[in-house]
């Protein structure tokens, strides 16, 4: 099988990799751009810890291949903070102690992103509903919806 040569755009920088046609996202990321943040927790799209935005869209890495990315505009977790400040949203987790082993915190926090951008005020049903797709073992979601309300009234707050 020949590798298919891929440019795209990953958390602004345009790079370039060859993989598998039936290499996923989730693993180009990982094993071809170094980029560890997004993990595999499933690789059925069930568990949401490899979310990535591609275009603007939140999606599971792992249910993406590699191929697809052709073109696209890729955010990871490795692109939230900006010039050494970490996002609200890393910064309120950090406060509300809402991770602990970090498997699923990635994807949470791209997940919440990706809703703060289209929805700066959601309500607690709202936000529970947009993440109920990322699964997390450890915490019981309380913390994590705590500090993702905290961070989008700091974040209309500073707009």
């Amino acid at each position: 099988m020949s590798k298919i040569h891929v440019t795209t755009k990953v958390n602004g920088d345009e790079v370039e990799y060859l993989c598998e046609p039936r290499e996923t996202l989730l693993d180009c990321l990982r094993d071809h751009l170094d980029l560890t943040g997004a993990k595999e927790g499933c690789g059925t799209g069930d568990c949401g810890a490899c979310s990535v935005t591609m275009d603007g869209r939140l999606v599971c890495s792992c249910l993406v291949l590699g191929a697809e990315a052709q073109g696209k505009e890729i955010a990871t977790i490795e692109g939230m903070a900006e010039d050494g400040a970490l996002h609200p949203l890393q910064r309120k987790f950090i406060e509300h102690a809402a991770l602990q082993c970090g498997i699923c915190t990635p994807g949470i926090l791209v997940a919440a992103k990706s809703l703060l951008e289209k929805n700066p005020d959601p309500t607690e049903t709202e936000m529970r509903y947009w993440l109920a797709g990322n699964l997390c073992r450890c915490t019981g979601y309380d913390k994590i919806i705590r500090a993702v309300m905290d961070a989008a009234a700091e974040m209309r707050e500073a707009s």
